[in-house]
């Protein structure tokens, strides 16, 4: 279960990256980075990991014209990323896949954001409830060969079905029972993820914010074993 454990390192600085990865060591070997951390010296910080031998997941959710993800998603490889987040649009996913190709690194689709809910869909435009989208996208991710799929744990059970068991379904979105959840909408148990077929579990502010850090983790870790 440690390998399907991913601890998001949202947190200000890197010098409190730092002291969490240091706090959260022999339990955790696997890190998010996202926008936070990675606008205050945390790619510097990613590629200090990955060279460790920790796996990193780099958070990024790259959109933009075609050439311009696949230069990325180049460097990102040379970096020695373990994961890296692409908006599910067909045309970005082509391009990062083939950008990607021949090297280890997992590819994974963002379906719909685990803050949004069927009425911010609607507000952003969209004619699908989250649900249905989610699962459109997954078909979309299948046929491009991308590495996996980010999407709530609701709707991992579903996204299973239609990926296959070899893609990576990864759910943020995760709060153990009786936690505060935050901005997070479709939220679920660690216990209740890794029943619905998710293969990796995303953890940030019950883990980072917690006072016991490490005590924290192992929780999940108990939580997710107990499946």
């Amino acid at each position: 279960m440690r390998e399907r454990l991913i601890v998001g390192l949202d947190l200000p600085t890197l010098k409190e990256a730092e002291k969490a990865v240091r706090e959260l060591e022999g339990a955790v070997s696997f890190y998010k980075i996202g926008y936070q951390l990675a606008f205050a010296g945390g790619l510097d910080f990613a590629r200090e990991l990955a060279s460790g031998g920790t796996k990193v997941f780099l958070d990024m959710k790259l959109l933009d014209i075609d050439n311009t993800v696949a230069k990325g998603v180049e460097n990102i490889v040379r970096m020695g990323m373990t994961m890296l987040t692409i908006h599910s649009y067909p045309k970005a996913m082509r391009a990062a896949v083939d950008a990607a190709r021949g090297s280890e690194l997992c590819l994974l689709a963002v379906s719909v954001l685990t803050s949004m809910d069927e009425q911010d869909m609607i507000d952003a435009g969209y004619e699908y409830d989250p649900h249905t989208l989610v699962l459109r996208r997954s078909e979309q991710a299948l046929h491009t060969g991308m590495g996996g799929i980010v999407c709530s744990a609701e709707e991992a059970e579903a996204v299973r079905r239609i990926v296959g068991p070899d893609m990576a379904v990864v759910t943020p979105g995760i709060r153990p029972a009786g936690s505060d959840h935050g901005d997070q909408k479709r939220v679920v148990t660690p216990a209740q993820a890794i029943r619905n077929g998710a293969s990796h579990l995303v953890v940030g502010r019950p883990i980072v914010a917690a006072p016991d850090r490490r005590a924290a983790a192992e929780a999940i870790l108990a939580e997710m074993q107990s499946a």
